[in-house]
């Protein structure tokens, strides 16, 4: 499997965990990308988990060998069109969910999470792994 492919927070985590199906989709993968959002969550758990260092310096070192995207005034544009257009569907996603939603759209990525509230979000490509 090829393709351009954003990680969400749960499929990182996954690859932490040596998840098997995880590593071979992204051993297959043909561009990776993980957004700021994605990266402050990880930094966010591991900061609270036991091996808080261990964890952070794992994080870290992610961040040194994947390309991360930043939100900009394009992703804030894309934001606020997800935000509203969930708004009128009565169907809400966490905030940071709607951030990494906008970054997946903005740079015309799929966008790899085991969350299912993001098929409510067009025009979205998502898949799971």
């Amino acid at each position: 499997m090829n393709g351009r492919y954003l990680l969400d927070t749960n499929i990182v985590i996954a690859l932490f965990a040596g998840e098997t199906a995880v590593v071979d989709q992204i051993a297959q993968a043909e561009e990776l990308f993980i957004p700021s959002i994605v990266l402050g969550e990880l930094f966010y758990g591991a900061a609270r988990s036991v091996r808080a260092k261990e964890n952070q310096e794992r994080v870290a070192q992610l961040a040194v060998t994947n390309a991360i995207l930043n939100c900009d005034k394009d992703t804030a544009v894309w934001y606020g069109q997800v935000k509203n257009q969930l708004a009128h569907l009565g169907r809400p996603i966490p905030e940071n969910d709607i951030w990494i939603a906008a970054t997946a759209l903005v740079h015309n990525l799929t966008l790899v999470s085991r969350d299912h509230h993001f098929h409510e979000v067009h025009d979205l490509k998502v898949l799971t792994w």
